[in-house]
């Protein structure tokens, strides 16, 4: 299963405080439809039917069903970068 790094759940924080979204929204992670092999991020106010949930301190993520084999054995990582606009980036856990 996807985990997440503090630093991810910071950014994840920081960046549904900026927008206007409920308080149950999250991240969503899932293949780019145009793009084979690419991942999309975005903000999304609920999960998709068949979307694992992650969560981690007051954060969520939602993985899209799709997703879920890629992203089984990494870390969501991110760096800071302009004011609501993180670095995210995929790591091979431990």
């Amino acid at each position: 299963m996807l985990t997440l790094t503090d630093n991810a759940v910071d950014a994840i924080r920081d960046l549904l405080v900026t927008e206007d979204v409920p308080a149950e929204a999250g991240l969503r992670i899932a293949p780019k439809a145009d793009e084979a092999g690419t991942l999309e991020v975005t903000l999304a106010n609920t999960p998709q039917m068949g979307d694992q949930v992650v969560e981690k301190a007051d954060v969520r993520v939602f993985v899209s069903e799709d997703a879920v084999p890629i992203l089984d054995d990494k870390s969501l990582d991110a760096q800071p970068g302009s004011p609501g606009q993180p670095a995210f980036r995929l790591d091979r856990q431990g």
